[in-house]
């Protein structure tokens, strides 16, 4: 699994004693079961315990806005992780839904005192989001993990 280098947190037990969310989108399965297996793996690898990992599925990427104000909610979470695809089709609808989720992402982040991970892939075709969610590119699901493992180990000094 190729990741990101300059995302590797500096200790392989970072992610001990946190607690993670993970919201996936039903929608391009394929796709979004890669990005959900680089993105929990990771975290196990990084030291979470599989106890304290959450998952919520919904539908499409558009929800999950509302699957990640819900999983915090019903959960003592430290980071929400929001996996997607969308995948560009011959109408506007990709343009309209991508703005909105990244939006709400954006919103979460604003409203809530813990980070939430875009992990969303706004691909063109489908073999960009293949390669990108573990082929040539890496795995964004991954990348995904060690950014919210590195947002609650930052420190303000």
């Amino acid at each position: 699994m190729k990741i990101n280098e300059n995302l590797k947190p500096i200790k392989t037990d970072s992610a001990k004693n946190h607690s993670f969310g993970i919201v996936r989108s039903l929608w391009n399965n394929n796709i979004t079961t890669r990005l959900y297996d680089g993105c929990y793996n990771t975290l196990l690898e990084y030291g979470a315990q599989r106890k304290n990992i959450k998952t919520l599925e919904v539908p499409g990427s558009f929800e999950l806005i509302y699957g990640g104000k819900k999983i915090i909610k019903q959960n003592n979470i430290d980071a929400v992780i929001l996996i997607g695809s969308i995948i560009k089709g011959e109408t506007p609808h990709f343009d309209f839904i991508s703005q909105s989720v990244a939006n709400g992402v954006k919103d979460l982040n604003i409203l809530f005192d813990i980070p939430f991970i875009f992990c969303v892939l706004t691909d063109l075709n489908n073999k960009q989001a293949l390669s990108r969610s573990g082929g040539n590119m890496g795995n964004k699901g991954s990348d995904a993990a060690l950014a919210a493992i590195h947002l609650i180990k930052t420190h303000i000094y």
